[in-house]
């Protein structure tokens, strides 16, 4: 098992990303890079209908805005996949 550092912003497709969102991804993105580490986001698209046509691409659009490339996400696919977690109903929990 690896000691590197992961963390994941996993914000919701239902509307504009806000500042207290664009806070927590900071927070996150700033540990993760401080630690030699990696910035993954997930979209948390569950509730299908709350969902919003174009709000996934406009959180990744002003994530990057504001400076944070993730290192893992739907648009940049890792090992640890999917990133939606729509995608991620299907797999059982590790044991």
């Amino acid at each position: 098992m690896s000691d590197k550092v992961r963390v994941r912003f996993a914000p919701s497709p239902t509307g504009p990303l806000h500042m207290g969102g664009v806070r927590t991804a900071l927070y996150n993105y700033l540990f993760a890079k401080k630690h030699g580490g990696d910035f993954l986001l997930r979209i948390e698209d569950t509730d299908q209908n709350r969902f919003v046509p174009g709000a996934e691409d406009y959180i990744k659009e002003s994530l990057e805005w504001c400076g944070m490339v993730a290192d893992e996400s739907p648009w940049n696919p890792g090992e640890f996949g999917p990133y939606k977690q729509s995608d991620r109903k299907g797999l059982s929990p590790s044991k």
